[in-house]
């Protein structure tokens, strides 16, 4: 186990913690933006992970860089509609 596989173990335990504790404030308030960025950490948690265990070697040329998009444009999408009400 190489110093680059345990920060990106880290980084995947961070989004995922990340995204538990935006799905226990949506949980309380049921607030669409909560429960937005709580998928979106989600997301990111599974790329990071998938890289990971992949080895991938330049993530910007592969299919999972299109998932990292998605949860971008799902923080973006969250914070327009709330803004928007």
């Amino acid at each position: 186990m190489t110093l680059l596989d345990f920060v990106a173990g880290a980084v995947t335990f961070g989004f995922f913690a990340c995204a538990l504790f935006f799905l226990r404030f949506w949980k309380r308030t049921r607030d669409f933006l909560f429960q937005s960025f709580a998928i979106a950490f989600l997301l990111l948690g599974v790329v990071q992970a998938i890289l990971a265990l992949g080895n991938i070697p330049v993530e910007e040329r592969s299919w999972v860089y299109a998932i990292r998009l998605a949860a971008f444009l799902l923080i973006l999408f969250a914070i327009i509609r709330k803004n928007r009400t």
